[in-house]
């Protein structure tokens, strides 16, 4: 014991005394209750955890996408009309990259390129189950979308 030298009578009172200056010294330190002498913090707020059908997928806030994008989401929730005649229609997932799924449950809609003369590269891709894909290089790669 550290304190041999200090009577035992002296220790009794002293005690209680030592073993709060010791946890409030820890405290002051930023190391209290961790044990591993680093600070201490709050959770932070942190974003939702993405949803089951986003899981192991890049993912991209729906108000992070690209104007044009944005905008094509607007008409997809109108429900219409759409720019182009090809909007809406299955989309085959042919690439494998979105979850399987039966043919006809996703659908394809054309994000507008600025500077293309054609539909150019980028789409969103919906599910029927309420899910959004983003992509920007023609089915390449997607990111669920987070609404």
């Amino acid at each position: 014991m550290i304190f041999r030298s200090v009577p035992r009578r002296l220790l009794r009172g002293w005690g209680a005394v030592l073993l709060c200056l010791v946890v409030a010294a820890g405290a002051a330190a930023g190391c209290a209750g961790t044990g591993t002498g680093t600070p201490t913090t709050a959770p932070s707020a942190s974003a939702p955890a993405p949803p089951g059908w986003a899981a192991g997928m890049r993912t991209v806030r729906a108000d992070r996408l690209p104007k044009e994008a944005r905008d094509t989401l607007v008409l997809i929730d109108r429900g219409g009309p759409y720019p182009y005649r090809q909007d809406g229609t299955v989309f085959g997932n042919f690439e494998k990259l979105l979850p399987r799924q039966k043919r006809g449950y996703y659908h394809e809609f054309t994000v507008k390129t600025p500077g293309e003369r054609d539909r150019g590269a980028r789409r969103l891709v919906t599910g029927q189950g309420g899910e959004f894909y983003y992509t920007d290089d023609h089915y390449q790669s997607f990111k669920a979308v987070l609404r």
